[in-house]
């Protein structure tokens, strides 16, 4: 892959930085089609380096060793699911925002498939590099999602459900067609999953979910 410098651009906009950003940008793919295939121990940064077209030097120009790496592909989804629960209050209609966590989780699960494996295989082998991530401060954060949706329940907004397991749940039932997706085709008969399949889940885990919550599922505009 040749690696262009743009000859002209924005005014007040830096092209180093632009430069940085987007190699940066395709280390990241790179390191996520690699580890997704070969999995942390099976990958190597030369492997990586090959990929996007930078000689391997330049490569720790942008991340330091090979964990590190892994850490910021892992990071950056973490960051994506994390980000669109946040929002999350007691003030809001348990069926518009389960509904809009759904679509939000799917969506990512249809860009970000990779991503979501390598979480996945991370979890599957124990989680040793997340241990840090999944500290007391992320238990917090996890308590206090769980603590919405009992605000809900005890002013009779939901029925009284297992917070902790239905969270799981959301998680569990989305991120399954990022994780499973080539189990999913070989039941389908399907070369791929398209966006028609990711909009047919997306209404039916939407459908059952909320159902089994006591809600009734939003009507889409």
């Amino acid at each position: 892959m040749n690696l262009l410098v743009p000859a002209h651009h924005p005014s007040g906009e830096k092209p180093a930085g632009r430069i940085r950003q987007k190699n940066e940008e395709l280390i990241l793919a790179a390191a996520e089609e690699e580890f997704a295939r070969h999995g942390f121990k099976g990958t190597s940064m030369n492997t990586i380096a090959q990929r996007v077209g930078l000689p391997k030097a330049n490569l720790h120009y942008y991340f330091n060793n090979k964990l590190g790496l892994y850490m910021a592909v892992l990071g950056n989804i973490l960051e994506l699911w994390d980000s669109t629960f946040n929002t999350l209050t007691v003030e809001d209609d348990p069926a518009e925002a389960l509904a809009r966590y759904i679509r939000a989780k799917m969506d990512f699960s249809r860009q970000y498939p990779l991503a979501s494996r390598i979480f996945a295989m991370e979890i599957i082998a124990g989680g040793t590099c997340l241990y840090e991530y999944f500290d007391q401060d992320y238990q917090h954060w996890f308590r206090q999602r769980a603590a919405v949706f009992e605000a809900w329940i005890k002013h009779g907004k939901m029925d009284p459900v297992d917070p902790v397991h239905l969270i799981f749940l959301l998680w569990g039932s989305t991120q399954h067609y990022a994780d499973f997706s080539s189990q999913i085709c070989h039941v389908t008969g399907r070369e791929q999953l398209t966006d028609p399949d990711f909009e047919a889940a997306t209404q039916t885990l939407t459908h059952i979910i909320l159902k089994g919550c006591g809600l009734q599922p939003p009507t889409r505009t």
